[in-house]
C-alpha cells in the first residue's frame, strides 16, 4: 500500500490508480492487467478499502494564506457543529473555519460546500483533508499549503506536531487523475 493512501473505506468515487513499473500489455479491459512480468489483479484502491489522495488540487486558492491570525482561529477538535450541535464526526471548513457535521451524521458540511461553494474541509476524526470539488482526500504530506493548518489541528488533537515525511522521499509525480504515480 502507497504511503500517500488515505482513510479506509473513504466511499470518495475517485478510482485509484494502481503505479506499476513497466507498461501495460494487456488494454482489452479485462480485470487482470499483465504488466511488463507481473499481474496485477486490481488489488489496489477502493476494492480493498482505501484510496490514494491526490498530491495537488486547483481549489487550494480559494484557502486563506496560512498566516497567524488565520490559524489561531482554527478550534479544538473537540468542538460540535455550529449547526445542531452535535460533538462527533465534524469537520473544519479551511475556507471560513465553521465546524460542522460529516455526510454520515446530518450532512452539514456537505450542506455548506453546496451553498457557499467551500469545498476545502478537515476532519477532526482522522485530520484527513477533503475538496469537495474534487471529490477527493488531499494529501496534507505533499500539498505545502495544507501543512500549516493540518499541523494546528495535529497539536491541538494530540498535543505534539505530527511526524511529517521529508519531501525528499515523497513522489510528487502525479498521474492522471491527481495521485502518485508511483508505489513507496
Amino acid at each position: 500500500m502507497s504511503s500517500s493512501s488515505a482513510a479506509a473505506g473513504a466511499g470518495s468515487g475517485e478510482p485509484s490508480s494502481s503505479s506499476r513499473a513497466g507498461k501495460e500489455k494487456d488494454e482489452d479491459g479485462g480485470s487482470g492487467k499483465e504488466w511488463e512480468g507481473e499481474v496485477d489483479f486490481d488489488l489496489s484502491g477502493a476494492a480493498v478499502g482505501w484510496v490514494e489522495a491526490r498530491t495537488s488540487c486547483p481549489h487550494l486558492t480559494s484557502m486563506p494564506a496560512a498566516g497567524a491570525d488565520d490559524l489561531a482561529r482554527v478550534p479544538p477538535p473537540d468542538s460540535p457543529c455550529s449547526r445542531c450541535h452535535h460533538p462527533a464526526e465534524n469537520w473544519l471548513c479551511l475556507i471560513c473555519k465553521d465546524i460542522l457535521c460529516s455526510r454520515f451524521i446530518n450532512k452539514h458540511m456537505l450542506y455548506h460546500y453546496q451553498e457557499t461553494g467551500h469545498c476545502l474541509a478537515l476532519s477532526f476524526s482522522d485530520l484527513s483533508v477533503w475538496c469537495f470539488a474534487c471529490d477527493s482526500y488531499l494529501d496534507v504530506q505533499a500539498i505545502l499549503e495544507l501543512r500549516p493548518v493540518y499541523e494546528v489541528a495535529h497539536l491541538l488533537k494530540f498535543g505534539e506536531r505530527p511526524p511529517f515525511r521529508s519531501l525528499d522521499v515523497l513522489d510528487l509525480s502525479i498521474g492522471h487523475n491527481g495521485s502518485t504515480s508511483s508505489q513507496s
